[in-house]
């Protein structure tokens, strides 16, 4: 049995991300509890990320908690954590996935096609820029940040007509009934690593490690791999156009599907597939790194 300390930002589905970690290690009989901290991501709200620095705003602040030894480990959402982590850090397991898919939210409209021209749709998301410009380039899309319950409250205030938003934060809010429709992952492919949750740990800490792998998923953890791989080998981070998703076929092979274009919607989008036997990270790595070079080859960058 141990005492362990988990890292987290404050927003509620960071939190209710933190404590559904908190009762499973509960459950194995370890005592827990929540250190609760402000990043600068959380902070900095009238710029894009792309702008101010990318994802690792959300993280930064979490791992100096380990670093300083308040905290023993830190659970992220996979989506916000940095391709590449600082020296000194790994990810101890990525958990189960939630569903990946992104949704729409509207009062007012059923779907993407049933929203009248030139409506206002907001994200800040550059892959959701991307691919919704190639769906609809009528659309007016319009910069939008905050937390969840910060998102949902500018679109009921009337600033947008709707938002798109990861459905599996709205699941574990219980929020469901917000969904009018989760996109088919084929038509608007998530970002790699959306809806799982990574834990992250000092590198040197072996006995969280082997404690917390009983918690890891091991198909879900190749798969983001996987979708990890096609980012960093992009260069990746949130100031790229960029979506990656690995699906487990019926055979036992893992196909990834990526996508790239211009938020702009000036270039058309490239999107690409591969597929391949994946048992380990390595494999895992060497079919996410063939498919950024199938992207750089149909004109990605």
């Amino acid at each position: 049995m141990s005492n362990i300390v988990i890292a987290t930002r404050e927003s509620r589905l960071a939190l209710w991300q933190a404590q559904h970690v908190q009762a499973l290690l509960q459950e194995r009989g370890h005592i827990v509890s929540l250190l609760g901290l402000t990043t600068t991501g959380d902070q900095i709200l009238d710029r894009t990320l792309s702008k101010v620095g990318g994802k690792g705003l959300f993280v930064k602040e979490l791992e100096l908690a380990l670093e300083e030894g308040r905290a023993d480990i830190a659970v992220h959402s996979l989506k916000d954590v940095p391709m590449d982590l600082p020296e000194g850090f790994v990810l101890a397991c990525v958990l189960e996935r939630e569903d990946p898919r992104d949704a729409l939210v509207s009062p007012r409209f059923e779907s993407l096609d049933a929203l009248p021209q030139g409506a206002v749709v907001g994200t800040s998301s550059l892959r959701r820029m991307a691919l919704l410009r190639a769906l609809r380039p009528d659309l007016r899309i319009e910069p939008l940040r905050g937390n969840l319950d910060t998102r949902l409250r500018k679109l009921d205030e009337g600033q947008y007509d709707a938002i798109v938003l990861a459905a599996a934060g709205l699941k574990r809010l219980g929020l469901e009934s917000r969904i009018r429709v989760a996109f088919d992952a084929d038509t608007m492919l998530p970002a790699a690593g959306q809806g799982a949750l990574g834990i992250e740990v000092r590198a040197d800490r072996k006995d969280l490690i082997e404690l917390l792998g009983p918690l890891a998923h091991q198909g879900d953890w190749l798969s983001t791999a996987a979708e990890r791989a096609v980012s960093r080998a992009m260069g990746g981070s949130c100031s790229m156009p960029l979506a990656a998703h690995a699906r487990w076929q019926a055979d036992g092979a893992l196909r990834i599907d990526a996508a790239w274009g211009d938020p702009e919607g000036n270039v058309p989008l490239v999107r690409v597939h591969a597929l391949a036997s994946v048992g380990d990270f390595a494999q895992a790595d060497a079919l996410g790194e063939h498919a950024a070079a199938l992207l750089r080859a149909g004109g990605a960058h």
